[in-house]
């Protein structure tokens, strides 16, 4: 793309719990040119905005409608359950389904774990967001499942959180409104969060380099048939000299003269 035809920006859309920073911090060295406007949007509304237009692309939770949307998967997030720092659970290093059987189970409106079945106990009233269910926790009402990077997001001097295995997982992806081919800067940001050097971008046309002052001191060279490292022919009737010593001579030590 050239002129008119460049995005004056690419928005990126982010949901909580997902940390774009150092993505973001490559997009700004590689195209300093191009601002990058990040987006917050929950991760119910996400796709949404995505297919409506509202960014370019988004860092999302798993799935999307793939009709609608294209998607490569980045990650997968541990699952934990959020406690207070006084319960008896914080005494191992992970817990088991089995151990919440009989607590109080938080499950918010906004869960993006996706449960066939919740274990333990239900609360008589579901939460409406994450970080609701997370104050209940603090007051003692129950206990809360959610993916590792929102216990770290709504941390709490109070709380804390252990795994939880054999538990369903979220996974994150880098979503796309479907095309025939990734726009330019799409495939960009493909390339920064795959590990993509400058150089093996997809979709970057790669900018010829100018010539240092020594390859055109070469050049110009070839061109005169004197450089390139090639040698010198020795002139017409002269014996190339076959050592480095004065005279003509081999390098052989002459014999001493006759005293």
């Amino acid at each position: 793309m050239t002129g008119s035809d460049i995005p004056s920006s690419f928005r990126l859309a982010y949901v909580p719990g997902v940390t774009p920073t150092k993505w973001v911090r490559v997009w700004h060295e590689r195209l300093p040119d191009t601002p990058l406007e990040l987006v917050q949007a929950t991760a119910a509304d996400a796709p949404g905005l995505l297919a409506d237009g509202g960014a370019d692309a988004g860092l999302v939770r798993l799935p999307v409608d793939r009709d609608v949307l294209a998607a490569i998967p980045l990650y997968t997030e541990t699952t934990v359950v959020v406690i207070p720092k006084d319960h008896v659970a914080t005494a191992a290093e992970e817990v088991s389904l089995a151990e919440l059987a009989d607590e109080i189970v938080l499950h918010p409106l906004d869960d993006v774990l996706g449960w066939e079945t919740l274990p333990g106990r239900p609360a008589v009233e579901r939460p409406a967001t994450t970080a609701d269910a997370i104050e209940l926790v603090a007051a003692g009402v129950g206990v809360l499942l959610v993916p590792q990077s929102l216990a770290r997001l709504h941390h709490r001097k109070d709380l804390t959180y252990r795994p939880v295995p054999e538990t369903p997982e979220s996974r994150v992806a880098l979503s796309w409104p479907q095309a025939d081919e990734a726009p330019d800067l799409v495939e960009e940001f493909i390339g920064i969060v795959r590990g993509r050097t400058v150089n093996s971008t997809r979709g970057r046309a790669t900018t010829p380099q100018r010539p240092t002052a020594k390859a055109k001191e070469k050049a110009k060279g070839k061109r005169a048939g004197t450089g390139g490292g090639a040698r010198h022919k020795p002139a017409a009737g002269r014996k190339p000299s076959s050592g480095g010593r004065a005279g003509g001579q081999s390098g052989k030590r002459g014999k001493p003269r006759g005293r």
